[in-house]
């Protein structure tokens, strides 16, 4: 079966971690958790799965009044986190502000700093 992502981490061969790099997580947060669950249920094994997003927002209005929205839809991300399986890292450039005070969020929303500096090194473990 052939799969598709946008990272791979190997060590030699080994995949040791598989990450999705997107523009927005509008349209495309559903197919990184499904991602994770089929790889490693058709794989058997539990490799560790990660999202970096460079931003989350849209731009609104029109005719010189123009704004931005955002795109990230939480209750769609705490659903996947919590009924399906959750992501071992999700990472963004501008995080916005709900998420780094509301509950799930928080614990599993972070700056892309904490995966250069220390969450992509436990990820290879």
């Amino acid at each position: 079966m052939n799969y598709q992502h946008d990272l791979i981490v190997k060590e030699l061969e080994e995949v040791r971690a598989i990450g999705s790099v997107k523009t927005s997580s509008k349209d495309r947060l559903a197919k990184i958790f499904v991602d994770k669950f089929l790889y490693n249920r058709l794989t058997d094994r539990d490799t560790p799965h990660f999202a970096i997003f460079l931003n989350d927002v849209q731009r609104k209005g029109r005719d010189g009044n123009y704004g931005i929205n955002t795109t990230f839809l939480s209750g769609h991300f705490k659903g996947y986190t919590v009924k399906l399986n959750p992501l071992d890292g999700v990472y963004y450039f501008d995080i916005r502000p709900d998420m780094q005070i509301k509950d799930i969020l928080k614990d599993h929303i972070k700056t892309f700093d904490h995966f250069l500096f220390g969450d992509i090194w436990k990820l290879v473990r």
